[in-house]
């Protein structure tokens, strides 16, 4: 099948043409179409697959861009790398134009140049002309270019072996001079215990490996005290950076769902997962405390300052130039305090006040003296003086209108309110009134009122028998007619009389009740049975709501 792009926009007739013969290629009536190389291409594979994409696309039909590219890539292997260090034969003598001005190689410039910048470059002095280096050309794959081991040399791994041999050395040299400066009965325990180290060694010697053969060479440095420790060997506790298996997580100090969050992602907790444990007591105090304990919040105060000067067009980073940043931060503020200083100064030259800016002497903040005072048992000096009262510039012990307290010392809980201790009184700038006022005040409260209402009640029933049983004969039915209730003719017949020309006047239920009584002169009236009676009966007949009714309807 011929590429699309090679065929480009068919007419209609063309298309069904390439249709039929796509068709008989199929059914094997036609050749089937040749590639490059002139190899057949199936016609049953679909044209996802046999048509090119627009990058590789040569304008024939080809099966190419499925296939694995045949070039060799021996050039491209991880094992090709830069010679390092390799310079092409012996250093010129004199300075080659064009070459470099510092140290006179002619395969780089002066910007490109690796060598430590000289006071007077080769090119003014002639001498020391460093060796032309040799320029490789390396054709890295993918694969290369990506390895970050690409070009290490194994062999170098060999002198990090080395220095830590030396190190150990060294300190088991450094402990062979401290058990030397024990005492005779260490030393005797020592050697005891190196020399059965050595018969076990060799008595057996094809037995054991390296490391337990490393073990016993540091027997007799195990059993005694590091330098600068008098703890015994199987007690030392020694600070670990890292925690090891042994150690519990964070997560697991506190098993309280309510506790300190815990991120599993960055395995931090900042709050302590103890709270009633003090941080310097407690296993793990949290990230917080690390975080502001030591010297982390100096690091932040120049991380800090290291924003602020990059906002304001400085060139300061911290971790690109940290000591250039340390030593700005100092000049900035040794300025700000010499800048604090000289504002201070200029503002006390214009408004003065130097004097209030005065520290008082240790002596009196502290309030210590040297005069000796005694006390007893119950707070009384017995030798000495008293201690003067601290006074303030407002005045003191100044009582007005004849009071013996200031206002405020005294608080009443049931109203909510400030006044005198000395008369009770809650109005401000009152006449103290003593005792009296006290009695009065008390007398005025909700609880003394109910407690008066109450005692006046159980005096009124403690009277005498005949008011209690007028008011329980007006309170009850015999007033109104009922029972074994007496009623004086005469004096009804005159209270109707009365009630009659009271109606007549206009007046109310309280002018009658309210009428003085004759020949009394300002005594109240006692209403009387009779006078209840024609009150009765002159209100039934009058605003009875049947009194006026009259059936209209015929009567069945």
């Amino acid at each position: 099948m011929a590429s699309s792009s090679a065929i480009g926009k068919l007419s209609r007739e063309e298309f069904r043409r390439q249709k039929d013969l796509d068709a008989a290629r199929k059914a094997g009536t036609a050749p089937a179409a040749l590639d490059e190389e002139g190899r057949p291409i199936n016609p049953h594979i679909p044209q996802y697959i046999s048509q090119a994409p627009w990058y590789l696309d040569t304008g024939a039909p080809s099966l190419s861009h499925q296939r694995r590219p045949t070039d060799d890539r021996t050039s491209t292997k991880l094992e090709n790398w830069y010679d390092r260090g390799a310079h092409a034969g012996p250093a010129a003598k004199k300075y080659r134009k064009g070459a470099c001005e510092n140290c006179g190689a002619i395969t780089h410039k002066r910007q490109d140049c690796l060598e430590r910048p000289r006071k007077k470059g080769a090119k003014f002095t002639n001498k020391d002309i460093k060796a032309d280096e040799i320029i490789q050309d390396v054709a890295t794959g993918y694969d290369a270019k990506r390895d970050r081991w690409n070009g290490y040399d194994p062999a170098e791994h060999k002198r990090i072996y080395e220095e830590y041999e030396a190190i150990e050395s060294a300190r088991k040299k450094l402990r062979e001079e401290e058990i030397d400066n024990q005492t005779t009965t260490d030393l005797a325990a020592v050697r005891k215990v190196a020399k059965a180290g050595k018969e076990k060694k060799e008595a057996d010697p094809d037995f054991g490996s390296s490391d337990e053969e490393d073990a016993d060479d540091d027997k007799y440095a195990d059993a005694a005290d590091a330098v600068g420790q008098k703890l015994d060997t199987k007690t030392r506790i020694t600070v670990r950076n890292l925690r090891i298996r042994e150690d519990t997580a964070k997560y697991l100090i506190n098993l309280d769902p309510e506790s300190a969050y815990y991120d599993p992602k960055t395995r931090s907790m900042r709050d302590a997962p103890v709270k009633d444990v003090p941080p310097e007591e407690a296993k793990f105090a949290g990230e917080n405390f690390f975080r502001y304990s030591g010297e982390a919040p100096e690091v932040q105060k120049l991380q800090l300052f290291a924003w602020h000067a990059a906002q304001r067009g400085n060139d300061v980073h911290l971790n690109a130039g940290p000591t250039q940043g340390q030593l700005l931060h100092e000049e900035y503020k040794e300025k700000k305090e010499t800048l604090k200083d000289v504002n201070k100064v200029s503002i006390l030259a214009k408004y003065g006040g130097e004097q209030y800016l005065e520290k008082a002497p240790r002596e009196l903040l502290d309030g210590q003296t040297e005069n000796y005072v005694e006390y007893s048992r119950a707070g009384q000096i017995i030798k000495g003086k008293e201690r003067a009262k601290a006074r303030s510039k407002y005045p003191e012990d100044v009582y007005i209108n004849n009071h013996s307290a200031v206002w405020g010392s005294w608080y009443d809980l049931s109203t909510g309110t400030w006044g005198y201790a000395c008369c009770h009184a809650s109005v401000h700038m009152s006449y103290c009134a003593g005792a009296a006022g006290k009695e009065a005040t008390h007398a005025s409260t909700a609880q003394a009122l109910l407690a008066t209402s109450s005692k006046s009640t159980s005096s009124q029933e403690g009277r005498t028998e005949e008011p209690r049983g007028h008011i329980e004969l007006n309170y009850s039915k015999k007033r109104v007619g009922e029972g074994d209730v007496a009623l004086d003719k005469e004096r009804l017949a005159e209270a109707m009389n009365e009630e009659k020309k009271r109606k007549t006047w206009g007046g109310d239920d309280e002018d009658r009740f309210s009428k003085k009584k004759k020949g009394l002169g300002g005594g109240s009236h006692d209403v009387t049975e009779e006078e209840l009676e024609a009150y009765r009966l002159s209100r039934r007949n009058t605003e009875d709501p049947m009194a006026n009714y009259v059936d209209t309807e015929d009567a069945y």
